[in-house]
């Protein structure tokens, strides 16, 4: 047996249920819920461009699906088959231990089953593809949003990003805030349930990956409207108001990214629906703005004055 394949055998294959044919073989057989739609979904981490090269890799795995699991609770769809496919730069049995905890722990809090993929040798690289079902004609999209809706966005936003500013020494957090902002970081919990709930309520919606005013922007533009987007509603957890003075502070808020919240347009007619999911949810759901029909994004200060809006959001290939 080659050093990959006993890799594989040791690390990724768990025996699945739901699966026709899974790891193994030169390519998985599945077999769709009849009259269900697949969404589909790849994401690519490199080490030293989207996490520290010496992160614990027991976070790594968790992390690697839970930004696929993210994409799919945006499109509303039910998490079920991934592949992942992994550059290492040698075999390390610890670190492929800790990976492959992660990677299931998340995967299995989701119900989603891992059927195939790849190894091969390089820098370290992790790339996932997710599958998910959803009914015909009901997925959650970016380019449905309509002039007068609200603009909604659930758990709080920054943690992820002054996290990341902990770790790199530019703010320095008590033992407290740090147990609140790194997970946020590290091991996030994309909203699954969530984004099975909101299918007929929303009416677009998007994970806010590259930070809510470049991930928003993106329902602007396929929607053809603008918002407006209040600033005092704008939620943020209590350990990131510790440091509202922080230069950086509204960046992390409104550009830092890494939260993998969803945020989303729904009618006016629906807020007493969002705020009783909200209830049986148990997830913080606010209200931040409405969508118009002039193009562009304005964020509105605590007096109802435009604030400078701070560019940007993730961008890769960028100097």
């Amino acid at each position: 047996m080659t050093a990959e394949f006993d890799l594989i055998k040791r690390f990724f294959s768990r025996p699945v249920h739901g699966v026709v044919l899974g790891v193994g073989d030169d390519a998985a057989l599945l077999d769709p819920s009849p009259g269900y739609q697949l969404a589909v979904t790849t994401d690519t981490l490199v080490a030293d461009v989207h996490f520290f090269a010496d992160v614990d890799p027991v976070a790594l795995g968790w992390k690697a699906v839970a930004v696929n699991l993210s994409d799919l609770a945006a499109m509303g769809a039910k998490p079920r088959w991934l592949s992942l496919a992994l550059t290492l730069p040698d075999i390390n049995d610890h670190w492929l231990a800790g990976f492959a905890q992660g990677f299931y722990d998340c995967a299995e809090r989701a119900g989603a089953v891992l059927i195939g993929g790849d190894t091969t040798q390089g820098p370290l690289a992790i790339t996932v593809t997710a599958m998910g079902e959803i009914q015909p004609g009901v997925a959650l999209r970016r380019d449905t949003a309509l002039a007068g809706e609200d603009i909604w966005v659930s758990g709080t936003l920054g943690d992820a990003a002054l996290g990341l500013a902990a770790l790199q020494g530019r703010l320095t957090a008590d033992l407290a805030d740090q147990a609140v902002l790194l997970p946020r970081l590290l091991t996030p919990a994309p909203r699954n349930a969530l984004g099975l709930a909101l299918v007929g309520l929303a009416s677009a919606c998007i994970d806010v990956s590259d930070g809510l005013l470049a991930d928003l922007g993106h329902i602007l533009e396929r929607s053809s409207v603008g918002a407006v987007v209040r600033w005092p509603d704008v939620p943020v957890s209590l350990a990131a108001s510790h440091f509202s003075n922080f230069p950086d502070f509204r960046v992390a808020v409104l550009a830092g990214g890494d939260d993998y919240e969803l945020c989303f347009t729904a009618p006016t007619a629906k807020r007493d629906n969002i705020q009783s999911l909200a209830d049986t949810l148990a997830v913080r759901l606010s209200l931040i703005g409405q969508v118009v029909d002039s193009p562009g994004l304005r964020v509105l200060d605590a007096k109802g004055q435009d604030m400078d809006l701070i560019k940007g959001g993730y961008e890769h290939f960028t100097a």
